[in-house]
Order: structure tokens, then C-alpha cells, then sequence
């Protein structure tokens, strides 16, 4: 009996030498999961918490139906880049859901350097390398891609309700509007912007764009006029949420900083010390800033 145990038992060691020995990758567009012994498919299990899976992350944007951020990694810049951006999935603790669900490696949904980025209406805007790109939420299923004529350097982007699409030239010091049809235009360029960055929607569908060569903080209507300008604690501003009662946050990029702006009130800092501060989102269910710090592959969280 002994010597007929041994032997199974070196059969089954066998039998394991046997199976190939590379290393499981994740699996592109599907949460962390791995194939297990049996050969079944199985998703990490709820005690298991895998921190990371950024590369430049320079902005994010939150899902609330799925409650999951939404984080945009840039590619490799330069000449001949492959197009090897990408988009992650990350839960509200920080945790990653999903590694790479737009982008790299994925059925080819190329990205190459995807930046400023935005949710509404189920749909994923973001911009990448002169054109605005959209993608469905739900299946990460690309819906358009537009390239805008003329532009810079595309970073910010905001979405009204109807789907135009607002986003910021830091180059060139304009913003420019991009309707649901693929027509593009100048919005605005003038005083009011210097080097203008982040932008995002109020509550009455007004554009709000912040810049980083100076603390403006400045509000146009859908006509471009501007109705309102506020000022930061600090400049170099590169983020800007607003949230529901009209609170504007702003991250600076510059001095890594946050500034909390009340409507009425002066601004004040409500975090500091963050390196690289860029384009942040609100998590409205979590009730938290997340702030994505692009060269230092990391996000960083802010309970309000």
C-alpha cells in the first residue's frame, strides 16, 4: 500500500511538471481572474486587494452605476509610439477592478495617449492625440472618434447633457466645442484663459475651466460668454470637479495642491503635499476627490 501511494504520488508530481510553467496574465477587458489547476476560470477572491496597474495616469472620471473610477493611462510619448494607451478600471478604495478595459492589447481598441476624459449618458469621452474619442461604458465598445482640426494639444474635456463635447488647447490657449454631429469650432480664446487645462460642467450645463498659468477659475455660458471668474489658492491648476451644490475643487499640478472654492466664499486649501496633482474626479457615492498624479503611476484619495 505504501509503495502504491508513493507511486501515485510521483505520477501526480509528474503530471504538474508537466503543465506549462509561464505566467498567467490578466485577461484584457475582464477583471483580475485566473485559470486554476482544474483548468477553470475563477475571478480573485474578495480578500484578495491588487493596488497599481497605472502607467501616467493623467486623468480619471467616476462611473456611478458601476461605482468604479475610471482612470486614463497615457502611452509612451514620442516619435513612433505604439499605441499603447490604455483605460483602467479601479474600485473606490483603490483597489484595481479591471487592468486594461480600453486599450492596450484589447481586441484592438487602440489608444495611444488618452488624457482629459469625461462620463455622461453612459458613454466614455475621452481625448487622445488631436481627435475626441468615445467608447460605450458598458462594453468599452468604441462609438466614435473625431479628430478636431487645427488643435495643439487636447487636455480637458467636458460634456453638456446633449453630448457636445468642450475641450481645453493648453498650446494654443483655446477651447473648443465639438457637437454630437463630429462638427468642431472655437468656443472661446482670449484673456480669460492662460494655458487653460482642466474643464468640466456645472450644474446648469455651464463650461468651467481652470488654468495652469494662473488661479483663474472661470465660468463661460453655452455662448461662450464668461459669467464668472473665481480664483484658486494657488495656481498651476490642472483639475477642476464641481459638485452638486456648486462647490468647485481645483488640483494644481504646480504646487500640489487642492482648493475648495464655495460659492461666495474665498478659496481655501484642503489638502497640499500631492506631486504632480493633475486632472481629478468625484467619486458622488464614495463622496471623495481622486486625484491621479501621472508621472508617480498613482492615484491619491480624498475623503470630503
Amino acid at each position: 500500500m505504501k509503495n502504491q501511494f508513493k507511486k501515485q504520488l510521483a505520477v501526480s508530481i509528474m503530471a504538474l511538471m508537466a503543465l506549462p510553467a509561464t505566467a498567467q496574465e490578466f485577461q484584457a477587458g475582464a477583471p483580475l481572474s485566473s485559470t486554476n489547476q482544474a483548468g477553470e476560470h475563477v475571478v480573485m477572491s474578495d480578500n484578495v486587494k491588487v493596488y497599481g496597474s497605472f502607467h501616467f495616469t493623467e486623468s480619471c472620471t467616476f462611473d456611478a452605476e458601476k461605482n468604479l473610477i475610471v482612470s486614463m493611462n497615457a502611452g509612451n510619448r514620442g516619435e513612433g509610439a505604439e499605441a499603447d494607451g490604455f483605460v483602467s478600471l479601479i474600485n473606490p478604495d483603490g483597489s484595481v477592478h479591471t487592468p486594461r478595459f480600453i486599450g492596450a492589447t484589447r481586441d484592438g481598441l487602440d489608444l495611444v495617449d488618452p488624457i482629459g476624459s469625461a462620463v455622461r449618458n453612459g458613454v466614455l469621452y475621452t481625448v487622445d492625440s488631436g481627435y475626441l474619442r468615445s467608447f460605450d461604458l458598458e462594453s468599452g465598445q468604441p462609438l466614435d472618434s473625431i479628430q478636431v482640426p487645427g488643435a495643439g494639444f487636447l487636455n480637458g474635456i467636458g460634456v453638456a447633457a446633449d453630448g457636445t463635447a468642450y475641450i481645453s488647447d493648453s498650446n494654443n490657449g483655446l477651447i473648443y466645442e465639438v457637437t454630437p454631429e463630429g462638427n468642431s469650432s472655437v468656443f472661446y480664446q482670449g484673456d480669460a484663459l492662460d494655458r487653460p487645462n482642466g474643464v468640466a460642467m456645472d450644474n446648469d450645463d455651464n463650461v468651467v475651466v481652470v488654468n495652469i498659468n494662473s488661479n483663474a477659475v472661470v465660468t463661460f455660458n453655452r455662448d461662450g460668454e464668461v459669467i464668472l471668474t473665481e480664483y484658486s489658492a494657488e495656481a498651476g491648476n490642472d483639475g477642476v470637479v464641481v459638485l452638486p451644490d456648486g462647490t468647485k475643487y481645483t488640483s494644481s499640478v504646480r504646487f500640489g495642491s487642492v482648493s475648495r472654492i464655495r460659492p461666495g466664499q474665498d478659496a481655501v486649501v484642503i489638502a497640499s503635499g500631492i506631486p504632480s496633482a493633475a486632472s481629478m474626479c468625484y467619486d458622488s457615492t464614495q463622496h471623495q476627490l481622486v486625484i491621479p498624479m501621472n508621472p508617480n503611476n498613482a492615484l491619491a484619495f480624498i475623503r470630503l
